[in-house]
């Protein structure tokens, strides 16, 4: 018993260490232990909360990895409107506001300024403390429950800091650091993915993703700048939410200041202009609000803007240069891209030389051509694109961009789907696809090959050594040793991991082929119909469209894989060598089939992915979200907002006990 005592108090005391020191690092910016400690820390965190499930706070870091996929998105309707602002492009504008604010009210001028964020708008429902709702703007009166991928994002506190009020609804704009996003840009250019225009189009579809485990792989960012419903203690002015904010331990933009007179607003708008490019995110402007929020709700609103607060908009920034040459570039899904060269120009402080083109339809509506003196322009100032096209510069012998009709890479005929804009090359063994394809598939939700990182693909192509996903199993210890840094030892682990992998799951393997439209749930869904590979390989249209959740599009994505004898002759390959994809058991009663459930809440004997297999494996379907199509709500301890819009709608609510019963 005292052990168990002992081990408790280890339990608080680790789980409070890692919380303060992810506030340190993500919202303060100021780590106060080494990345070696805060790792050992976290470890034991997850070993603790191993071996005592019944422990597990839900707030606790450890749960920031993303749930299970969600089966749609809920509505949830703003207690108080998330209202948009009016804009204004020149200070003379600003000025108007200025003059209106001040005929509202006797009081000396008293307004707050800070950087306008272009990310997405977000509103976060604390109720004693914690972090029960998080929703997405939507059209200001209604959005959409996104709690489970805001609840991955490093820098919100699950919990409140200090004396938290009995309910605050914190305003929020979700965004990527510079960094961060052309990372993520550089990743699915590299993947063969269409790339983010700018960072707002990026925090939007991080966001708004069914998995939350998308979500949770993508550094997102966030900063609290207002509220909307508040009880609690008293307070006056917009200043004092800011440190409100700071108390609570949610982050707030440091660019944020005080001012007392128009001057000085003006000289920080000339400031934060001239400061933009060195910011660690992008801005397009400034955001002023009069600091009394006595003043702003005597102000109020019109039509879908309040009348307290503007926002600034610093001119675009742009340049006129040439385009010199296109070029075409292979992705992993085949997709060929466009790129254009330009004389290297700068802009907005960035040398720019080249820019995607993104597919034919762009090229045809901009008309553009080699030789064109064309506008690019860094949208959200990161990502440059041409914005058009100055005819009237137009050379003589300005030449249309020819598209072409094979592969660059392997000569291969290019096709065009239906309905889509891209063309793509149907050749799985194309040197610009496999390099991306085997890092998918030997990734650790697929044939989750471990030590066979990236480098040690490229590595293993560029010495010839491997060709296609099957030459990975004819490697040898003795073959991998002539890799550079390749010692005996490590060359055997690798050989051993490549051998493990051969036993894997149906799931897993049909994830890992790289089939178009088969992403981790759709291969899961297509595993537990089919049964076996024999039976997945032989299916036809109609069989196909009998699976849940696959459509027209992607049973015709999977019937063109499996018409390509390549493709077939790889899995045949794959199979000689030992690859052995098998089922995971499934119960033969079935009873729990038409049947939809959520989990919320911690469960006394099941993990949460324990549960989901068990319904799973019963026949029964599971999505992250409420509604009134769901079947059951599985509640354990310390559930979320789940539990209560359950009970709302009516929903058969069951403990694990319960759940154990159904079948």
């Amino acid at each position: 018993m005292a052990k168990k005592t002992d081990e408790r108090a280890e339990y608080l005391a680790t789980l409070k260490q890692v919380v303060q020191a992810n506030h340190d690092y993500h919202t303060l910016d100021k780590p106060k232990i080494s990345d070696e400690a805060y790792d050992k820390l976290f470890k034991r965190l997850q070993e603790l909360e191993g071996e005592h499930p019944d422990w597990i706070d839900p707030s606790s870091p450890t749960h920031r990895v993303g749930g299970a996929p969600l089966g749609k998105f809920t509505k949830h309707k703003h207690r108080v409107p998330m209202l948009s602002l009016q804009k204004a492009h020149e200070t003379e504008e600003v000025k108007d506001f200025f003059e209106r604010w001040a005929k509202a009210t006797d009081d000396a001028f008293d307004v707050v300024a800070e950087p306008k964020l272009d990310g997405l708008a977000v509103e976060l429902i604390y109720e004693n403390g914690r972090l029960v709702m998080a929703a997405t703007r939507g059209d200001g009166t209604t959005g959409e429950d996104v709690t489970a991928n805001l609840r991955t994002i490093r820098s919100l506190p699950l919990v409140l800091a200090g004396k938290a009020p009995k309910l605050v609804e914190v305003r929020a704009e979700v965004i990527f650091l510079k960094k961060d996003f052309l990372r993520l840009n550089e990743e699915l250019v590299k993947s063969g993915e269409e790339p983010f225009a700018n960072p707002r189009n990026a925090a939007a579809g991080s966001i708004r993703q069914l998995d939350p485990k998308i979500a949770a792989s993508r550094p997102l960012d966030l900063y609290c700048h207002g509220v909307g419903s508040y009880d609690g203690p008293e307070v006056q002015w917009q200043s004092e939410y800011f440190d409100r904010f700071d108390e609570w331990g949610l982050k707030s933009n440091p660019q944020w200041k005080r001012f007392k007179s128009p001057e000085a607003v003006f000289k920080y708008f000339e400031k934060l202009e001239a400061d933009r490019n060195g910011l660690p995110y992008e801005i397009d402007g400034a955001v002023v609000k009069v600091n009394s929020l006595r003043v702003q709700r005597e102000l109020g609103s019109v039509a879908r803007s309040p009348r307290w607060a503007v926002a600034f908009k610093f001119r675009a920034q742009e340049e006129n240069t040439i385009l010199e040459r296109v070029d075409f570039q292979v992705g992993r899904t085949g997709a060929i891209t466009p790129v254009a060269h330009l004389k290297p120009v700068s802009v907005g402080g960035v040398t720019v030389s080249r820019a995607s083109l993104h597919n034919e339809d762009i090229v045809r509506a901009l008309d553009v051509r080699i030789g064109d003196t064309i506008v690019i322009k860094r949208a959200g100032d990161v990502i440059p694109y041409i914005q058009s096209v100055v005819v009237d510069k137009r050379p003589a012998n300005a030449a249309e961009v020819k598209f072409p009709t094979h592969c660059p890479a392997c000569n291969d005929k290019l096709i065009k789907h239906e309905g889509e804009v891209a063309l793509r090359c149907p050749n799985v063994m194309c040197p610009a696809k496999i390099a991306e394809s085997l890092k998918h598939f030997a990734s650790k939700r697929a044939m989750n090959i471990e030590g066979l990182g990236d480098k040690w693909i490229e590595l293993l192509l560029e010495k010839g050594l491997i060709q296609h996903f099957a030459g990975l199993y004819d490697l040898t210890p003795e073959m991998l040793m002539t890799l550079d840094r390749q010692g005996e030892k490590s060359a055997q682990k690798l050989y051993e991991s490549i051998q493990k992998s051969k036993e894997t799951t149906l799931a897993r393997f049909l994830y890992a082929l790289g089939i178009r439209f088969v992403g981790e749930r759709t291969a899961a869904l297509l595993a537990q119909n089919f049964g076996s590979l024999e039976a997945f390989l032989a299916a036809d249209d109609e069989r196909l469209r009998q699976v849940e959740e696959v459509g027209e599009t992607v049973a015709t994505g999977i019937l063109e894989y499996l018409r390509d004898k390549r493709n077939l002759k790889e899995i045949e390959r794959l199979i000689k060598k030992g690859v052995v994809p098998h089922q995971e058991k499934v119960s033969g009663n079935q009873e729990l089939k038409g049947k939809t459930f959520v989990i919320t809440g911690t469960l006394p004997t099941f993990s949460r992915e324990d549960a989901e297999n068990f319904i799973r494996a019963n026949g029964g379907k599971v999505t992250g979200s409420v509604s009134k199509n769901t079947s059951y709500v599985v509640v354990g301890e310390s559930p979320g907002s789940k539990f209560a819009k359950a009970k709302e709608l009516g929903v058969t609510i069951l403990d694990e006990a319960a759940l154990k019963k159904l079948v």
